[in-house]
């Protein structure tokens, strides 16, 4: 086939020419249905390429028109949105940080003070380092007289004077600590009442029997009347910190008193044991109890306190170091 068909467009009319022929070999056949649809064509009125109503091309144009601005007024917060989304930096989870535990802060606050007791000094009894957490230039000088052994003669030598002051101002402590606990309205302070560890009546007993003796009882000194006020005011300012000395006292006493006993025992007394260093129950299971109470009520304290309380810590043991020194001779 040579040529099948010639399309003409026009927008006037549309017709389509055909000149259908088919050659084979040595002759064309030219097909009567090709030449009946082609008269159909030419007969047909011509077609209009564009719509005739004009009011409708320009509605159709307008609303075109306004889809056109929507997209293009829409296209600038969706492009800026997409910027923001891109821009925005990625979360970063902070990383929390874990404060650093103090020695014996997971066993409790009484835990906490016996670190500080061992940083005062050392087994012969001397101090070893300054406690530079405290802010109020407290002068480190607790326990470091006591001795841990019989040579401890060698370095200290008691006197019943000075002896004497040491039990006076022991019971005036004594007596302060625990009229404060019995008189106090503080809840927390009803854990520490009869807790078997009080001195004031053993004390008043020594005093009593040396007074038979003919021995003149003293008055209490400055170290004993210090502390005593100390106490007192801090009593009405913070009963953690209160508590904290409480629990010294005792421990401080139970611990180093021990030392005292024998030596002034071998020295001064013949042999004699004071009323001061006994005690109806086991030391270590009274205390025990104390320590567990002190600790219990200590969960609910926050870091400042506690923190607070290890630097009336070393304040005890400077105070009660003060009244130790009263029996020495160096």
């Amino acid at each position: 086939m040579e040529k099948a068909v010639q399309p003409s467009l026009s927008t006037h009319s549309l017709f389509f020419q055909f000149e259908p022929t088919v050659r084979f070999s040595n002759f064309t056949v030219k097909s009567k249905e090709l030449n009946r649809r082609k008269m159909n064509m030419r007969n047909r009125p011509p077609l209009i390429s564009c719509c005739s109503d004009s009011a409708a091309s320009r509605a159709s144009l307008s609303s075109s028109a306004e889809v056109e601005a929507e997209a293009t007024t829409a296209t600038p917060s969706l492009a800026a949105s997409t910027t923001t989304m891109t821009n925005a930096l990625p979360m970063i989870r902070k990383r929390r940080r874990y404060r650093k535990q103090y020695p014996g802060e997971q066993t409790g606050i009484t835990e906490e003070m016996r670190f500080v007791a061992m940083r005062l000094r050392n087994t012969k009894g001397k101090k070893i380092e300054r406690d530079n957490s405290d802010k109020d230039d407290v002068n480190d000088e607790s326990i470091s007289t006591l001795e841990e052994d019989d040579g401890g003669g060698e370095t200290w030598q008691p006197s019943m004077e000075g002896f004497l002051k040491y039990l006076v101002d022991s019971k005036l402590v004594f007596d302060t600590v625990e009229r404060i606990v019995d008189e106090s309205h503080d809840v927390s302070y009803a854990y520490f009442r009869k807790t078997g560890l009080e001195r004031s009546k053993g004390l008043s007993k020594d005093l009593e029997w040396f007074s038979q003796q003919d021995i003149a009882i003293p008055p209490p000194s400055n170290p004993g009347l210090t502390y005593a006020k100390y106490l007192e005011e801090l009593a009405e300012k913070s009963a953690p910190l209160f508590l904290c000395h409480f629990y010294n006292i005792y421990f401080s006493h139970i611990a180093g008193g021990q030392v005292i006993a024998k030596q002034v025992s071998k020295k001064l007394l013949e042999g004699r044991e004071l009323e001061f260093y006994r005690w109806d129950g086991d030391t270590e299971e009274l205390l025990k109890g104390v320590r567990e109470n002190l600790n219990m009520i200590g969960e609910h304290w926050t870091r400042g306190e506690k923190n607070k309380c290890l630097r009336e810590a070393t304040k005890s043991f400077r105070f009660l170091g003060q009244i130790v020194r009263l029996i020495i001779i160096l």
